[in-house]
């Protein structure tokens, strides 16, 4: 999940967005495994263990989301699910002998698999 603040707000430090997460958004330490914020597009990103808490927290907000900085400055925050889209792997140097269907295997938990293209 990705939690845009608006570009003209105050920055907010890691530790007040940690405390706005557990407080505001009820969320516990063993749901969420990684915090990671973008300070110059003003987005931090949550990674949840599950996509239930994800849609829990989508609904209760209404996608979107107050934060009161220290200086008593309101912050208008979106919330959206933020997937990580279609990607493109490349794979160098396999043996002649490794089949699409072995590629196809590795490669399935990332997702689904459009095509697998050999290059020569």
């Amino acid at each position: 999940m990705v939690c845009i603040f608006d570009p003209t707000s105050p920055r907010i430090s890691a530790y007040e967005l940690h405390e706005r997460i557990h407080d505001e958004l009820q969320v516990s330490e063993q749901s969420l495994t990684m915090i990671q914020i973008d300070g110059i597009k003003r987005h931090a990103f949550l990674n949840f263990v599950d996509d239930i808490y994800i849609q829990n927290i989508l609904q209760s907000t209404n996608r979107s989301a107050e934060y009161r900085h220290v200086t008593r400055e309101i912050s208008i925050i979106c919330l959206e699910v933020a997937g990580m889209g279609m990607r493109r792997n490349r794979i160098a140097n396999l043996p002649p002998e490794v089949t699409e269907s072995s590629i196809r295997a590795a490669l399935a938990s990332d997702g689904e698999i459009f095509s697998i293209q050999d290059k020569l």
